[in-house]
């Protein structure tokens, strides 16, 4: 990868600060290809420049806040990959997802100029997925789901497994992955007092609890290590 010009990394800088809650140096460096003394340099103009820049030693950098830049505007290769990302999550199978997507791409939209406009509406009527015929939503608690994850909130679910089997259960939501068109959880359940893998299509009823949970401070990678292989044999895994 080129080193870019300083202006454009510069740039880049500020939308990564803006994006995440923290980034290192060395992540700055690799990403940009230029060295960590480099970054700091970048960081210290940033600073000069009125940037609100929060150092947290042995962490990285953030940004102050409640500070907030203008938008930066999209370049057309960015345009356009947005745009196809919106033709394809148009056909995910769940409501909640579809939906909240479709509201914040037209505010994304609200950012490009005329021509950009122009260009994305032309692209939007030559890019069609093929998956998902007949565009048909079978689950509406993707967002719900989401939310809890991040505020590790404990939820109640009312649950149909593919043998038919009712169950009322509490529990703690870790993660979703997607498979064939299903969106699956990995959550700890309180009822079995073990991880399970649940299709959230077959989830009929959600119910927030007001309780909370404690983090359970793994990767997604490090549960895959240790439960995966175990889950893959559950009766609530199974995509048959």
């Amino acid at each position: 990868m080129e080193e870019k010009p300083r202006l454009s990394r510069l740039t880049a800088i500020l939308t990564q600060l803006q994006s995440s809650p923290i980034v290192t140096a060395k992540m700055l460096a690799e990403k940009h290809n230029v060295s960590i003394r480099t970054i700091y340099r970048d960081i210290r103009t940033l600073e000069k420049s009125g940037v609100p820049v929060v150092t947290e030693e042995g962490k990285g950098y953030s940004m102050m806040e409640g500070y907030q830049l203008p938008p930066v505007m999209f370049t057309e290769d960015e345009a356009n990959a947005l745009i196809t990302a919106e033709q394809l999550i148009l056909k995910n199978k769940d409501v909640s997802f579809v939906q909240h997507y479709s509201e914040a791409i037209l505010k994304i939209k609200a950012l490009l100029k005329g021509s950009q406009k122009e260009k994305a509406s032309l692209l939007t009527d030559r890019i069609y997925f093929f998956n998902n015929y007949s565009d048909h939503k079978t689950s509406d608690y993707l967002m719900r789901i989401q939310s809890s994850i991040t505020n590790f909130e404990v939820l109640n679910i009312d649950y149909l497994s593919i043998g038919q089997e009712f169950t009322n259960r509490d529990i703690e939501p870790f993660a979703l992955y997607s498979t064939q068109e299903k969106w699956l959880l990995i959550a700890y359940c309180r009822l079995r007092k073990a991880f399970r893998v649940f299709r959230i299509d077959l989830i009929q009823k959600i119910t927030g609890t007001s309780q909370n949970f404690e983090s359970h401070n793994m990767t997604l990678e490090e549960y895959y290590k240790s439960y995966g292989k175990y889950n893959q044999d559950t009766s609530d895994t199974s995509l048959s």
